[in-house]
């Protein structure tokens, strides 16, 4: 298998690529997060890892245009990462000397209160992933003084740490997801499932959004994750993405697509996939798999079917 990521080597989104591939002759590394969607779109590679929300900063914007605009992707996993970050440079110094700081926005918005603590007059050199930072420093890019990148990232490009432990939050987690072509298969579901759908709001609608919640709220399915994102077209027109607990096989889920189907101008299904977490479901009376089953069976009596 063939394995596209967001690179180079040694960015948190390799280090989640490993938890499901060891085999480094398959990591293909992108310059960003939709050149790495497009090499599956482009049956360059089998699977793309990505990041997805990070529970600092949310949703991460580039992946989620990425996956509603082209051709279908199809989720089959997602993974967690624990986040720490270093200060590193090309050879020891004082933080003192430190005026321009190279990495990801992400991570830079993540290390703000220790840089405003102990570095209030650097500024920030934004670089394509936290790795690519550490990696053009080590290449010899004299555009800024130090990076801001992981651990591992330090090492593998020979790089000298010269603070520790600079993260604002030591329990920050980003979720990273792989998405294959569309039409690849589903993970069997396991109880404790996530399902990703792109869903865009009828234009001039008054409740047009209370409608589509209902969708979810009325048949028992929780929602993990809801971000708007502009449809691009013109201004006031959304979509949404959104996470909900449970599989495209479950009873309860189906109905919510119908649902929506019948009420959105546009439904994409992304995936149904194992939760990360693997922590059960809980289900509301009434909406298990039988629940559904027996309803309509009820009403083809009612029929005389």
């Amino acid at each position: 298998m063939r394995f596209s990521y967001l690179g180079p080597r040694g960015t948190f989104t390799h280090m989640a690529l490993m938890q499901i591939s060891s085999d480094e002759g398959g990591h293909i590394p992108a310059i960003d997060v939709p050149a790495a969607l497009r090499m599956v779109r482009n049956e360059e590679t089998d699977f793309a890892v990505v990041p997805i929300e990070n529970s600092v900063e949310g949703g991460v914007n580039a992946t989620i245009d990425s996956l509603s605009n082209g051709s279908g992707l199809r989720i089959v996993a997602e993974m967690l990462v624990p986040i720490t970050f270093v200060l590193a440079s090309r050879g020891p110094m004082d933080l003192s000397e430190v005026k321009r700081i190279s990495t990801h926005p992400h991570a830079w918005a993540q290390c703000q209160n220790w840089i405003a603590s102990n570095l209030d007059d650097a500024i920030h050199v934004p670089g394509t992933s936290t790795a690519g930072s550490a990696k053009a420093m080590a290449d010899g890019a004299m555009n800024f003084d130090a990076v801001l990148c992981n651990p591992l990232s330090a090492e593998q490009y020979g790089l000298t740490v010269i603070a520790e432990g600079v993260a604002d939050n030591p329990d920050a987690v980003t979720r990273f997801i792989c998405a294959g072509r569309e039409g690849t298969a589903l993970p069997e579901r396991t109880g404790s499932d996530k399902t990703t759908l792109q869903v865009q709001l009828p234009s001039d609608e008054a409740g047009a959004l209370l409608a589509m919640l209902e969708q979810f709220a009325t048949r028992g399915v929780n929602l993990s994750r809801i971000e708007s994102r502009p449809v691009g077209d013109s201004l006031g027109r959304y979509q949404f993405s959104i996470d909900c607990e449970g599989h495209v096989e479950d009873e309860r889920v189906q109905a919510v697509l119908i649902g929506l189907h019948r009420t959105s101008p546009h439904v994409k299904f992304l995936g149904s996939y194992p939760s990360a977490k693997q922590v059960p479901v809980k289900l509301r009376p009434g909406t298990a798999d039988q629940d559904f089953v027996a309803a309509r069976d009820w009403v083809s009596n009612l029929l005389g079917k």
